[in-house]
Parts: structure tokens; C-alpha cells; sequence
């Protein structure tokens, strides 16, 4: 191989063009999810204290992000819902007129060819906050909550949902949810597995948001450990085997080597999750001045990217998109 002086790799990074015709990754608003927060009310755009820039949106309000969505060429929005009332089993989470279920029907009717991807999960219906059914000692039981959330995966299909997103990470819900939707006509509607979901620190400001912090104990019983990465291609082979349309790797940035190797064992489309706290410290260093703000998220978003994934759910969405489309 030539050496020094005939190769030198600085003759293609010299200009922007020289630099765009060479690019290996590129990042388009086509890459992004926009996760949305939808909130009981009338007027509601309440922001988010840990998360700059995002909102909890009632359904009246939902329209002008939605509009804004569309015209910047992202695809579709991740639902998450926060009822008024929760209780031991998150019933609101499978009610035929809970949050979710009305705010599909609603981005359904106003802009019918965005996708939306509804997450399935209870933590945020529940009035201990863990995702499913807990025995009175505090233990969460995987088989007794997989009918609940095959209830919730069916009922938010019938809202017209296109996409359903476990993120619980029981044991079986992949072929559990598959299973429900099937035996209830909905064969097309596509299932996106949170398969390898860890028990991560990042998901403090989605917390927040989401009013779905634990009341007691953690998650780390059903969560993955962030110290396994073997364990993690387990989980997605058995969610792949399920039934699985998609599969997910969360979060994304302190994971980007296990968003590699899932790439290189599995051919499905693979989804990884920007989170709440690797948004937050990028909006929280660029208020203090320490960097730039646009710059590294655009570098972050790149790097998901070129790691793997084919989609990013991501809080950095509609400004990442907004700059993407400015460059052209």
C-alpha cells in the first residue's frame, strides 16, 4: 500500500464539497422518530423542565406539532400517554377511551399518512409505577401482565395505530402481543421490540415527563443489565423468533457497540433510542455555554447512525431535521 507522500488523506477532507462526496454516513429527517407526550385538557403545551424544547400536548394542541412534523419530512411520532387517573393494574392503558387510544384516532383523522408507533408498556398507568401486575410484596409478575398488554397492544390497533412498541421487557410479550393482534385481525400492523432495553440512569428526565418513575425499588429486575452485551443479542433473537417486525436497541449513545452487533447478526430493520437524559446533557452543556449545541447533536444522531441503525427515536428530532434541510 502507498504511504506518505503519495497518500494523503487530508486531499479529500480539504472543502465542504470534497467532504459531502466522500461522506460514508449520512443523516436525513427520513432517520427520525419524534416521541411525543400526549396529556388530558383542553390549551395544554406545557414545557418539559428536563427536556428543553418538548412539551406535554393535549389533543387540541397536537395538530401544530403535527403540521410541523410532516412539513420537515419525519415520518412519525411515538406516543406516549399520561392519564389523569392510575391504579394497581393500569387499566387506562388498555381503555377503549384512554389517552393514547383518543390522540391515535385524532393524528389519524388530521394527518392520516404520518405513522404513528404507540409505546405498550404500564409504567405509566400504574399507581406503583412498574410495568405490570405487582404481587402485594412488591414483586412484578411476567405472565399475569402479558394479558395486559396484549389488551393495550389490541386496543391501540383498533385506535389505527400502525406500529405497537412493547417496552416492558416481560419474558414471551413479543409472541404474546403478536398472537393478540392476529387473533384480532390486525395481521398488518407492525410490531416494534424494545429487545434489548437496559436499566439505564438516562431515563431520568423521561421520567419526569411521563410521571413514571417506580414508587418504590427499580426496574433492574426486568431491565437488562448495562454491563452485558452477549445478553442482549439473546433478547433480540428471541424477540426476532416471536414475531418481532422491528427491533430496538435502548439507549442508544453509552450502546453503540451493541447497536453494531445487532446490525451485523440480524437483517430486521433496527430502531435505536435517543433517550431523555442523552438529549437533556446536550441541552444542558450547550445553556452553559461548553458546547456547541447544534454541532454535537447532529454528531451524536450521526454516530447512532453509522453504528448501525436504520431509525432513530429521538427529542432532538424536529431541530435535527429543521437543520438538516437547511444544509440541503
Amino acid at each position: 500500500m502507498a504511504q506518505f507522500p503519495v497518500v494523503r488523506m487530508r486531499r479529500l477532507r480539504a472543502t465542504e464539497a470534497l467532504r459531502r462526496l466522500v461522506r460514508e454516513t449520512t443523516l436525513a429527517p427520513s432517520d427520525l422518530i419524534y416521541p411525543l407526550f400526549v396529556v388530558e385538557g383542553q390549551g395544554v403545551q406545557r414545557a418539559i423542565g428536563a427536556m428543553p424544547g418538548n412539551y406535554h400536548w393535549s389533543l387540541d394542541t397536537l395538530p401544530c406539532v403535527l403540521d410541523e412534523v410532516a412539513s420537515l419530512g419525519i415520518p412519525g411520532v411515538l406516543l406516549f400517554g399520561i392519564p389523569e387517573e392510575k391504579d394497581e393494574v393500569g387499566s387506562q392503558a388498555y381503555a377503549p377511551e384512554g389517552i393514547v387510544q383518543r390522540a391515535v384516532r385524532a393524528i389519524k383523522q388530521s394527518h392520516p399518512d404520518l405513522l404513528v408507533i404507540t409505546d405498550v408498556c404500564l409504567c405509566e398507568y400504574t399507581s406503583h409505577g412498574h410495568c405490570g401486575v405487582v404481587t402485594a410484596d412488591g414483586c412484578l409478575q411476567n405472565d399475569p401482565t402479558l394479558e395486559l398488554l396484549q389488551r393495550t397492544a389490541v386496543s391501540h390497533a383498533q385506535a389505527g395505530a400502525d406500529i405497537v412498541a412493547p417496552s416492558d421487557m416481560m419474558d414471551g410479550r413479543v409472541g404474546a402481543i403478536r398472537a393478540a393482534l392476529d387473533a384480532n385481525g390486525f395481521e398488518s400492523v407492525a410490531l416494534l421490540a424494545y429487545a434489548a432495553k437496559y436499566a439505564s440512569a438516562f431515563y431520568g428526565p423521561f421520567r419526569e415527563a411521563a410521571d413514571s418513575a417506580p414508587r418504590f425499588g427499580d426496574r433492574r429486575a426486568y431491565q437488562m443489565d448495562p454491563a452485558n452485551r452477549r445478553e442482549a443479542l439473546r433478547e433480540v433473537a428471541l424477540d426476532v423468533a416471536e414475531g418481532a417486525d422491528l427491533v430496538m436497541v435502548k439507549p442508544a449513545l453509552s450502546y453503540l457497540d451493541v447497536i453494531r452487533e445487532v446490525r451485523d447478526r440480524f437483517d430486521l430493520p433496527l430502531v435505536a433510542y435517543n433517550v431523555s437524559g442523552e438529549y437533556s446533557m446536550v441541552k444542558a452543556a450547550a445553556a452553559n455555554g461548553w458546547v456547541d449545541g447544534e454541532r454535537l447533536m447532529l454528531e451524536i444522531l450521526t454516530s447512532i447512525k453509522r453504528a448501525g441503525a436504520d431509525v432513530i427515536l429521538t427529542y432532538h428530532a424536529l431541530e435535527a431535521a429543521r437543520l438538516l434541510r437547511a444544509a440541503g
